[in-house]
């Protein structure tokens, strides 16, 4: 039991400090998850966390506590997948509740309004470097790279739903997986 509650507290704690940071959306927090869940912990590899992201995208719900869900829950079964959701909605819930308050007397501040800017800014960039990073390791064949831009373009050139375009992909893959080892 004390083992249990240790790791939860642990769950809980890292996510806390990844949604208080994750300003920007679940997208953002896509680095933070790399760096703690594959490089300092070893709790998961690049492959198995994307698989967890992609997941997360297309279950109902925000993206960032559906990961954080699926990771709490392969750790530490239904106890991991409530402390990681927990330590994940702690921070917005803080700091929507302190916006609040605030909003009235901030709101028109251009200091404020720049310093959003730059956050914005800081946020593409960190989604870019994630994003190459990540394509460099899940692109195993010039196919996954077709599909990959197939699906990026149907998405944001051609207006089309994300979650048919994630379920044909994840079709297309499953029976180019299935032709590959018919053929071994």
């Amino acid at each position: 039991m004390k083992k249990l509650l240790n790791e939860m507290a642990v769950l809980y704690s890292l996510f806390f400090r990844i949604g208080l940071f994750s300003v920007g959306g679940g997208y953002v927090m896509l680095p933070m998850l790399r760096s703690e869940l594959v490089e300092k912990r070893g709790w998961a590899d690049d492959r198995e966390l994307l698989d967890y992201y992609a997941i997360g995208q297309a279950t109902p719900g925000i993206i960032a506590i559906n990961t954080a869900t699926f990771i709490g829950f392969k750790r530490c079964g239904i106890a991991g997948a409530v402390a990681a959701t927990a330590g994940m909605v702690t921070p917005s819930l803080i700091i929507i509740l302190l916006i609040a308050a605030l909003i009235p007397s901030i709101q028109a501040n251009p200091f404020v309004q720049k310093a959003f800017k730059g956050i914005r800014v800081a946020v593409a960039m960190l989604l870019a470097g994630t994003l190459i990073s990540l394509a460099r390791k899940s692109w195993k064949s010039p196919w996954e790279i077709a599909l990959t831009a197939g699906a990026f373009a149907a998405v944001v050139a051609f207006g089309a739903a994300p979650v048919p375009i994630i379920l044909a992909a994840g079709a297309a893959g499953w029976l180019f997986s299935r032709k590959r080892r018919a053929r071994a």
